[in-house]
């Protein structure tokens, strides 16, 4: 790609660690300095079995995604390329988590075949808790990436986030609390579309119903 002045250009596989660091590095560690706007339009070579490009696109989704959660200012917007398919309600309730706005978007200019769209979020906003890490379902083992940080709500959402893995709610007790020490019984994901889809085995939709997300305020 030819060089465009006033802007910096890296080359890398965002699925990469040293590729989401280096993205990284360019913010400041105190956090004075984020962006308003991530955008990915990244895609990877297309299979032709719409289910299987349509997972492949995921991980990358997730991978720009988590380095969006370090670098995006509160209230900040993320564009992101999807190949949309039959995880649409599901794809909603991860980016909810994090984006108080969300619609997705197909341009006049993308075939009508295709099935290329795009996931519109805004007014960015971190789950109180929440500490964010870059996120790589390939390279990593969720469950253990997502206990690293120490923080509960992290042990929560993150599988979920990387895969719909529930797991990380329906396992904690009742007891657990966050490290203010104040229980996590308001992170609940906020998704009724489920509730009819079914290919979710029952117990998943019973916990569906026990979660929402409380996005009162912000970190």
């Amino acid at each position: 790609m030819a060089p465009i002045r006033g802007v910096l250009q890296l080359q890398g596989d965002i699925t990469k660690e040293s590729t989401a660091e280096a993205i990284i590095s360019h913010f400041s560690a105190d956090g004075q300095e984020k962006a308003q706007l991530v955008v990915c339009d990244g895609a990877p070579d297309v299979t032709g079995v719409h289910e299987m490009d349509e997972y492949m696109q995921h991980q990358l989704l997730v991978s720009a995604l988590s380095i969006a959660t370090v670098v995006l200012e509160t209230g900040g917007s993320f564009v992101a390329k999807i190949f949309q398919g039959n995880a649409t309600g599901l794809l909603s309730t991860q980016m909810k988590i994090f984006f108080n706005k969300f619609d997705i978007y197909k341009p006049p200019s993308s075939r009508s075949s295709s099935i290329e769209s795009f996931v519109v979020c805004s007014d960015f906003c971190l789950p109180p808790g929440y500490i964010p890490q870059v996120i790589n379902t390939a390279r990593d083992d969720i469950r253990v990436l997502a206990q690293k940080t120490g923080s509960d709500v992290n042990r929560h959402l993150v599988p979920f986030i990387a895969c719909g893995d529930l797991d990380g709610h329906n396992n904690h007790s009742e007891d657990e609390s966050d490290a203010s020490g104040e229980l996590q019984d308001d992170i609940k994901y906020d998704y009724d579309g489920i509730m009819s889809d079914e290919i979710y085995p029952q117990e998943f939709k019973g916990s569906y119903e026990e979660l929402k997300i409380n996005h009162t305020s912000c970190q």
